[in-house]
């Protein structure tokens, strides 16, 4: 299995290591929440994470089960969240986890070595997709590691390093695992 997660709360510089992998040649899944925002606040629907975490939790599966079956088997891809984000996201919020987020998640599995990137205050910013405060984005990252470990994944915690300096560690965990 050559799907690799890259997790973590929010603004703990996920994308920016999968752009720099991206950017080293490797296939990458972008990040399907925060494109999903933009789509449904461009709509004006309430089918936001502050407003319908249901709703929108339904439409990220969706999406991501989507991005996994567009992705050959034995292709090695890096994917910015996967669906036990979404899990965890639910759980977090105290919202019950529906059984098809299980399924999906047999269905269309991941490595079960994830990477998750740790809080990181000097590198957080807000903005119009990223609404939750730092101290939320700790309690989201406790959450995500909880949920993915329950699941059965190892966790490998990237660490605070320049960002082709994070990338690198991945590949090199990966090749040398």
């Amino acid at each position: 299995m050559d799907k690799y997660v890259i997790t973590g709360g929010p603004g703990s510089g996920k994308t920016n290591v999968l752009e720099t992998l991206k950017s080293m040649g490797y296939s990458c899944s972008d990040e399907i929440s925060r494109s999903l925002i933009m789509d449904e606040v461009e709509k004006k629907t309430d089918c936001l994470p502050w407003i319908n975490l249901s709703c929108f939790a339904d439409k990220v599966l969706e999406e991501m089960i989507s991005a996994h079956k567009a992705t050959p088997a034995n292709q090695l891809t890096f994917y910015d969240r996967g669906i036990p984000d979404i899990i965890a996201y639910l759980k977090v919020a105290g919202f019950p986890v529906a059984n098809n987020y299980y399924d999906a998640l047999q269905q269309h599995p991941y490595h079960k070595t994830a990477f998750i990137l740790p809080p990181w205050r000097d590198i957080y910013i807000n903005d119009s997709e990223r609404w939750q405060t730092y101290q939320e984005a700790e309690q989201l990252f406790i959450g995500i590691a909880e949920t993915y470990k329950s699941l059965g994944f190892n966790l490998v915690e990237v660490p605070k390093l320049e960002v082709t300096q994070r990338a690198n560690y991945i590949v090199n965990y990966i090749s040398n695992y």
